[in-house]
């Protein structure tokens, strides 16, 4: 019998993880950690006995280590991660359980990686980092640099998704976490930081062009790629830049959030009392719903690509690698990379102890080999997916490799 607990297993990224989960038969036992029971019980409807809840408080490492005890593997999909990540790692190292999460906010990432020694001294592995972006495009960059340059000089990592079912209180939370603090670049082989809102970080926006989103406005993110990846790549250049479909209602949270209606400090309103953050999130929740109606939107879709320049042969080169679905949006391309760690994990491919993103501890070609197939399994890689490799040459040439 072997157990995995999905902390978190009822959100929109955790719920595809505890499906790609239960429909691999990797584990006998699935368990929901959540406080969603009625959204567990739909998920056990759907996937079968073996899919089991229980109810579990995040924030409290009593409640977490309870649930957590039986486990074989802990994936922990609760964010926003800047509030919870230190309580269930806390709970993870007491249990001494293997462990991976999907931890996308830079400041705590520099957090628990300083616990490093404290989990090789439990003997486990701490895999954090495991979505999209961080976690695929960390992979990426890494296969990259290692099987097709001789010497790598950058890795640009770009990103987008919106018209998800659903989007909750956490999701928008981390947006304005993420345009509040210091963002980590990585630029002239040394860790800069900006500020979204000011010129320096007005600066580093672009437009990229995406596969299936086509050219996409782009601001600074402060995602973990750029703390990481220059430990374990020999690079002078990481940078990080995403934003959300559709771009007026990013757009409207970053006016927002800039206005300074993201605070959480109580305001006397006649004689009410108002706190911003809770009126900014109900009216994004509703403009997003009605933004979406009003422009006829369509299903979820998203797209990531990893630029990697360097050198190969004497040669300058490019090699951009996207991955992307007309079909799926956040969900999906950060939950099933996170299964597909837990699964690794689980065959005894993932066992370097401490806490490691993904580049430290997981090999490329594991992921790309087992991960296309769990993908595949479930529809993506196919039909409106694209997963491809274009390789620029010095003289402009491009060859591609559809994946």
């Amino acid at each position: 019998m072997s157990t995995v607990v999905v902390l978190g297993g009822c959100g929109a990224v955790g719920s595809v993880a505890v499906k790609t989960l239960a429909r691999a038969s990797a584990f006998s036992n699935v368990v929901i950690g959540d406080v969603n029971a009625a959204r567990a019980q739909e998920l056990i409807a759907e996937l079968g006995s073996h899919v089991s809840f229980v109810p579990v408080d995040a924030g409290d490492v009593r409640s977490v280590r309870s649930v957590i005890a039986t486990a074989d593997i802990v994936l922990n999909c609760v964010g926003p991660f800047y509030k919870t990540v230190r309580t269930v790692l806390d709970a993870v190292l007491a249990e001494r359980k293997p462990y991976v999460d999907i931890c996308d906010d830079v400041d705590v990432t520099l957090e628990i990686l300083q616990r490093d020694a404290e989990a090789k001294r439990a003997g486990i592995t701490a895999l954090i980092g495991m979505g999209a972006s961080p976690g695929v495009t960390n992979l990426f960059a890494k296969y990259i640099a290692e099987t097709q340059l001789d010497s790598t000089e950058s890795v640009d990592i770009f990103h987008c998704h919106g018209g998800e079912p659903t989007e909750g209180p956490g999701v928008i939370g981390h947006r304005f976490h993420c345009m509040s603090i210091d963002i980590p670049m990585f630029l002239d082989g040394e860790l800069q930081y900006v500020r979204y809102f000011e010129p320096d970080g007005i600066a580093l926006r672009e437009t990229f062009d995406f596969p299936i989103l086509g050219p996409t406005p782009l601001y600074p993110y402060p995602h973990p790629e750029q703390v990481t990846l220059p430990r374990f790549l020999k690079v002078r250049q990481v940078t990080n830049k995403g934003s959300v479909l559709p771009i007026e209602y990013y757009q409207l949270t970053a006016d927002l959030c800039r206005l300074g209606l993201s605070s959480r400090e109580p305001l006397d309103v006649n004689g009410q009392t108002v706190v911003p953050y809770d009126f900014a999130v109900a009216l994004l929740i509703r403009e997003r719903d009605r933004i979406l109606k009003q422009q006829q939107f369509g299903v979820q879709r998203g797209c990531m690509s990893v630029v990697v320049k360097g050198d190969k042969d004497g040669e300058r080169r490019e090699v951009r690698v996207h991955m992307g679905s007309s079909s799926g949006g956040l969900g999906e391309g950060t939950g099933m990379p996170a299964a597909i760690g837990v699964m690794l994990m689980q065959q005894g491919k993932i066992t370097t102890p401490g806490v490691l993103p993904p580049e430290g501890c997981v090999d490329p070609t594991d992921f790309l080999t087992f991960g296309l197939q769990v993908m595949r399994g479930s529809g993506m890689g196919t039909g409106g997916s694209t997963l491809r490799i274009d390789t620029i040459r010095a003289d402009g040439s491009v060859s591609r490799v559809d994946l």
